[in-house]
This record gives structure tokens, sequence and C-alpha cells, in this order.
């Protein structure tokens, strides 16, 4: 639906008038306040990946572990595909998203457009999708809590450096690129690109595409096969490309490794007393019968409860789409967005699992090690995310508009 944009003061929000879903949200355009956070957010970063973030003592043994570290540790267990997910996730992404913000935001502070400005927003779009500080973070507090049982806990800084970093990514997270677009806009610098003067009684009689990426509306071309955005160069297409294929696609791989997710031991334990094997289940009921039933039902509801959920979502919303159902589109666009804000935190086990196995370094005391399970969890959790991603919620509404109906 074509809208005219409208000034929203910081903390407002400016949603479509049918779906409801979030178009853009007011800020602080004060560029050295951003510049401020985002520098301070690089910094406590760095602190969070250099310095430990517990540290275990039993027996006259000691063990520490860094994030570096235990993704390190992953790796030299035969779970090079485990570790690069946890790399890039906790990692890599998150510093291409501070990384890039805060050369954007020095520059927008000395009042030009910088070299890259549209790659780079871009870059931060994309990274911001899928980086998972916050689910890093209570995954870090749930295995403080699992070590207790085992050894002396003792918390090391790197543990009040993701806190501190969790909160200021909340506030960084405020920085809508498509806001720092619009800022850029009216700066001196490559690649800018001229103003127009739209005329929406006109671009509602017209074809029109919008850009995913910046939020620039433009008018078909049929001269073209491919179009791209003017500003910021990004394909574009009136709806994703085989989006309901696709999403099927993903979800029938997804569907096939949970199985295993579930079945194959995520951890195995070595120790005096033998060896144990633990699923996910066997970890729930841990929790449970130790003492603390709150950390139970959140590894449940976020490993068990929520891939099932979106296995079962995803496939209503493709099957709908897929008949070009007109039933609840209101309440089947919530629902996308629901799964897409949920898909994430499925990654929790994964975070508490990489860092246990870290940790329980023991030598001849206790060793634990990732199982099979772990990379079958972990896959079921990049695969649901990826078909949330390829599925087009603009497909719900398309029968709707060809009903000529009208929502307010």
């Amino acid at each position: 639906m074509l809208h005219q944009r409208r000034p929203v003061r910081p903390r407002e929000k400016a949603r479509c008038v049918r779906c409801r879903s979030v178009l853009y949200r007011g800020i602080h355009s004060n560029a050295n306040r951003m510049a401020a956070i985002t520098m301070g957010a690089v910094f406590t970063f760095l602190i969070a990946q250099f310095f430990p973030i517990v540290q275990l003592e039993v027996g006259g043994y000691s063990t520490s572990a860094t994030l570096l570290g235990a993704i390190h540790v992953l790796w030299t267990e035969q779970m090079q595909a485990v570790a690069v997910v946890v790399f890039l996730f906790t990692i890599l992404l998150p510093a291409v998203e501070l990384a890039s913000l805060l050369y954007v935001t020095l520059s927008l502070r000395a009042g030009r457009r910088p070299p890259g400005f549209d790659h780079l927003l871009r870059a931060v779009g994309l990274a911001r999708r899928w980086g998972m500080t916050e689910v890093l973070m209570i995954g870090i507090l749930i295995t403080i809590v699992k070590m207790t049982s085992l050894a002396e806990v003792i918390v090391q800084p790197g543990v009040f450096a993701f806190g501190v970093l969790t909160m200021m990514l909340a506030i960084v997270v405020s920085f809508d690129p498509k806001i720092l677009w619009n800022i850029g806009e009216h700066l001196p610098g490559p690649g800018r690109v001229a103003q127009k003067t739209f005329s929406y009684t006109a671009l509602a009689k017209a074809p029109l595409l919008a850009c995913h990426s910046c939020g620039l509306v433009e008018s078909v071309k049929y001269t073209l096969r491919h179009q791209y955005c003017a500003r910021c160069g990004a394909r574009l297409h009136r709806r994703h490309p085989d989006s309901v294929g696709r999403t099927w696609a993903f979800l029938l791989a997804a569907a096939i490794l949970y199985i295993p997710a579930n079945l194959l031991p995520v951890m195995y334990t070595h120790s005096l007393f033998g060896q144990e094997d633990d699923t996910i289940i066997s970890g729930v009921v841990y929790f449970w019968t130790s003492g603390s039933p709150a950390l139970a039902v959140i590894i449940f509801i976020a490993s068990i409860v929520v891939p099932v959920l979106k296995l079962v979502a995803l496939a209503l919303l493709a099957w709908t789409a897929q008949r070009r159902s007109r039933w609840q589109p209101l309440q089947r666009t919530k629902l996308y967005r629901i799964v897409e804000f949920v898909g994430r935190w499925s990654m929790l086990d994964i975070f508490v699992i990489t860092l246990t196995v870290a940790l329980v370094r023991f030598q001849s005391l206790a060793v634990i090690t990732a199982g099979p399970g772990a990379l079958a969890f972990c896959a079921v959790v990049v695969l649901t995310m990826i078909a949330s991603m390829q599925f087009d919620p603009r497909l719900i509404w398309d029968p709707i508009d060809t009903h000529g109906e009208k929502h307010v």
C-alpha cells in the first residue's frame, strides 16, 4: 500500500494502515549522539570478545573461556559447521553492523555522505537480521547456572561486557538504515540521488516497486529486464522470485532434520564415572529436577516448542499463499512477524552447548564434547530462518487487492 511520508517524533512509529507493519520509527537524528553510542558499543564489543566470560574451578583444576576460545574448541572437535555459524551470528555479523554504523555516523557527523554509503547501510540491514548478541547473553546466563552444580563458578569481565553490549545494541537498533538513508540524501557526497518531487495521485495510478533495503518507491520500468533501486542499487522485485517454492524446500529440509536433532545426543560427557549422552530433552529434565524450573521452561520453549511452531506456522502461510486464500490476512501477517521475531531464539541451546564444551575441560576428571544432535539442531534453526526470509508476506494481500477491498 502506498503511503505519504509524515514526520514522527522520537520513539513514535509509523504503521501501515492496512497490515499494521512498522514502516519507520522516529529517532533522534543527532549525528553526534548516534556516533557516540555506536563508538561506545564498538569498545564494549571488543572487551566482550577478548576477556574471559566465566572461570570454573574444581579439584585443583581451573578452566576459563572466551567466546573465540569456545568457537575454537568446537572447530577442533570436528564441529566446523557449528563453529562457523556461532562465529557468524555472535562475532562477525555484529562486528559488521557496528563497524558500518560507526563509519556512517562519523561521516554524517562531519556533514558529508561517505563513499560506499549505500552498500554499508545494506550490510547493516543484513547483519541485523542474523546478529544474535541478546540470545547469546541469555545462553551465557543459563550456562553459568548449569555450571554451579559442577564446579565453583567465578564470573569474569566478559559477562558484564556482554550484558552492557546487549543493552547498547538495543539502542543501536533504533538507528534504522532507512532513516539514515533519508538523512544522507540531503548531504553532499558520492552516489547521491537527485531529489524528486512526487505526485502521490499520479503514483497511486502507476505500477510501483518499493525497495526493501532503503524504502525508495519507484515506477516500474518495463523496458528493463531487471530493475535496480536508483538509490541503493538493490535488485527490485514485485514479489520475491519463487517465494512459495523456496519456502517449502527449506521447510521440508528443516522438518527432516528436526527428528535427528531431538533423538541424537547434543553433548557427550566423559568423566571418572563413565560416559553420558545428553539430548535436548534430557537437558530440560536436568534443569527441572535440579531446582531450576524457569530455565527448564525457557530451554523447552526455545529449543522444542518454538521450532515446531515455526514449521507449522510457515507451512500454514505457504499453503494459504499458494492457494491465494483470502482468510484472515491481517492475522496471518501478524503470525509471520511473530515467526520472524522468535526464529533466532532457537539458537539458545547451541550457544549453551558452545560455552559448556569450552568450559568443562578438566582432563581426567570430566570432559564434555559436542554431539551430532547439535549439528542437526543448528541446521534446523538456520533453515527455518531462511524459510521465513524467503516467504514474501505481500503474497498474503495479493488476493485481497484483486477483489478491490479497502482497509483503513
